[in-house]
């Protein structure tokens, strides 16, 4: 992959002007024929997804393009919005005129289904649980590791400055709080006690908590503050790439796989006159030509033989609990993220 310094803040100012640019080409609203474009043969759809997949779908939706256009004559054209997990959602829910969302968990989805907004059955309707990608994660540290931090206990000590995104809007956030309590229910053989405990110190050393996981990365990276960042396996190791001598991934002992959901907003894809390409952009996402876009962004691919071509990238053989383990996501938000829940009793403390 080619060495994108800043990219951090390079794709923030890209993304931004793609989406002004597309409220402007839809100022009148997307008409039955044209779905927004002045073109009668150009579709604009618009993919509100999470924070770090700016880059990923930058590429993506050019090779979707290309399969469109030799597919239908069409042109295609996707508008960004990039954000909060939790966030993108509630905009979404709020009015943002969302024709596929590509989310960091289903509990953001199934908030909009909930508004009316998509049908029932969506996490059925693509492979993999609508997930066509996972990750995991993992805890980037300064080349060096002088904190000499290995996995989640270390994180408890004094003296340690962590930075992470806030699970109240950051999907991110959210696996990794998950992450931590499967550590400490483990370690304290499920003493509910002892886990909170051991939670709400790791949260006591937060240093900076940003509402997503790319503003927790620039916090980070960027600006260089903390000694550890609670990340995604494939934002530590965008890191290490752009910048090959000044972090290390430490792998936890155990963590969790993270599975990214997308669906159509059927509300507002049926409005749009964009169903049909809707479901075409999210169906391409399992071809293998997109799946090793994943892999080259450093998203583990849904698809086993795609992911074995990059064995020598992730770390296979991690010790990862599911979101199952919790209940699933339904059961996972009420007891943990929704309001004096968990992370909130935790936090308050």
């Amino acid at each position: 992959m080619q060495n994108k310094k800043n990219r951090f803040y390079q794709t923030a100012v890209v993304s931004a002007a793609v989406l002004a640019l597309g409220s402007l080409a839809g100022c009148g609203g997307k008409d039955s024929d044209s779905s927004g474009s002045g073109d009668e043969n150009t579709i604009t759809i618009t993919n509100v997804s999470y924070d770090p997949t700016r880059e990923l779908y930058e590429e993506y939706n050019q090779i979707f393009a290309e399969y469109y256009k030799e597919k239908t004559g069409k042109e295609v054209e996707v508008v960004q919005s990039h954000g909060g997990s939790g966030s993108q959602a509630r905009s979404v829910i709020e009015g943002n005129d969302a024709d596929v969302v590509t989310l960091a968990l289903a509990h953001d989805i199934t908030a909009i289904e909930n508004a009316g907004l998509i049908e029932n059955g969506w996490l059925e309707e693509f492979d993999h649980n609508s997930s066509p990608y996972t990750s995991t994660i993992v805890l980037l540290v300064r080349k060096g590791n002088e904190k000499d931090i290995q996995d989640w206990d270390d994180l408890v000590k004094d003296g340690i400055d962590i930075i992470a995104p806030d699970p109240k809007s950051s999907g991110a956030a959210d696996w990794g709080f998950l992450a931590m309590w499967d550590y400490a229910q483990k370690q304290f053989n499920g003493d509910e006690e002892k886990m909170k405990e051991f939670v709400g110190k790791i949260y006591s050393n937060v240093l900076v908590m940003d509402s997503g996981a790319r503003g927790s990365t620039t916090t980070f990276v960027e600006n260089k503050q903390g000694d550890v960042l609670v990340a995604w396996e494939n934002e530590a190791l965008l890191s290490m790439a752009e910048y090959p001598d000044e972090y290390e991934m430490i792998t936890p002992s155990t963590s969790i796989l993270a599975e990214p959901s997308v669906a159509i907003v059927d509300e507002n894809a049926d409005k749009n006159n964009t169903q049909d390409v809707a479901k075409e952009y999210l169906s391409y996402l399992y071809t293998a030509d997109a799946q090793r876009i994943f892999g080259e962004n450093y998203y583990r691919p849904s698809d086993e033989k795609v992911l074995k071509e990059f064995k020598d990238t992730f770390d296979l053989s991690v010790s990862l609990c599911t979101i199952d383990d919790f209940g699933g996501w339904d059961q996972a938000y009420e007891d943990f993220f929704a309001d004096d829940a968990i992370f909130d009793e935790i936090y308050s403390n």
